[in-house]
């Protein structure tokens, strides 16, 4: 999947939504059962919008999420390659 402009701004919607929502949450405490259920009225809102069902629209957005965290991640390399090109330790990143 390419992250298009279309995309890019459903996850920027949904993540603005979930920093409303979720503000106090720690997604590393709390199951992924409750933070969904946080997330669905957004959800539901850009299914219908987009005419989809939800089902196909919690994929879409799983999709999204994974693009997005593949991206942030080669970006992250990158950088660390850059900073790792001069003399001293290298930096390790996994």
């Amino acid at each position: 999947m390419n992250m298009t402009e279309e995309n890019r701004k459903i996850l920027e919607r949904i993540n603005t939504y979930a920093n409303e929502v979720m503000g106090d949450i720690d997604p590393q405490k709390v199951p992924v059962s409750v933070q969904l259920d946080k997330l669905r009225p957004i959800m539901e809102t850009i299914a219908a919008e987009k005419n989809m069902s939800l089902e196909d629209f919690f994929i879409l957005y799983m999709d999204l999420q994974s693009e997005a965290s593949c991206l942030t991640d080669k970006k992250m390399r990158d950088q660390l390659e850059d900073l790792n090109a001069g003399e001293g330790m290298p930096i390790l990143y996994r």
